[in-house]
């Protein structure tokens, strides 16, 4: 490791760490399978910044924080799918279960105060499926999806500053650490001493 880096406790990443597996364990419940991969993506990166910084490792920092700006684009595009956006729309768009099922956030029956009444021999529903009312929700699930979303923005912004900083720090370490000699295995040579007296072949 790099002399004089600082200790640094890798706090926003594991705060990453934890927002993540929390809002994955609610889009298992869902069967949102565009968020799970996207989730599983994020906490891999997560992994790699944390070892990043534990090894002193810039270039694993730089990834992480490439990654982080990726995960706002994505966290961006799901606070318009469920605030519908433009031209997306939940009920003709499923995005988020690669259109392998019509299954919704897991919030949408479990949110705080939700009453959900199912709607017996409703024409409406699909095969395999059944129809139901939701009512009295303290907060809509669109808007707990966009809070979540929101959150994983701002975490990631300061990840990102984290993540840039921490690497700024390693590679100036690197840099004087290297200029002054270092422990260069390969070039470093150890001074040989040096004699005026010359040794003359002794013939007899």
């Amino acid at each position: 490791a790099p002399q004089g880096c600082p200790a640094l406790i890798p706090a926003p990443s594991a705060l990453l760490q934890v927002a993540a597996l929390e809002r994955q364990i609610f889009d298992f419940l869902g069967y949102q399978w565009a968020p799970i991969l996207a989730n599983f993506l994020h906490i891999m990166a997560v992994i790699l910044g944390i070892f990043g910084t534990i090894q002193y490792r810039s270039r694993y920092l730089m990834m992480y924080a490439v990654w982080l700006v990726l995960w706002v684009g994505w966290n961006a595009f799901i606070i318009c799918f469920y605030l519908e956006v433009g031209r997306l729309s939940q009920d003709r768009d499923f995005i988020m279960t690669f259109n392998t099922s019509l299954h919704r956030s897991w919030w949408m029956e479990n949110g705080p105060g939700c009453l959900v009444t199912p709607v017996l021999n409703s024409k409406l529903a699909p095969e395999d499926h059944h129809v139901i009312t939701v009512s009295g929700c303290l907060l809509d699930y669109q808007y707990i999806e966009v809070v979540s979303s929101a959150t994983q923005i701002f975490l990631a912004l300061f990840g990102f500053v984290y993540a840039c900083y921490v690497s700024k720090v390693f590679l100036e370490e690197e840099d004087s650490f290297d200029f002054i000699g270092g422990f260069d295995s390969y070039g470093y040579q150890a001074p040989q001493k040096t004699s005026h007296l010359q040794l003359q072949p002794l013939y007899t």
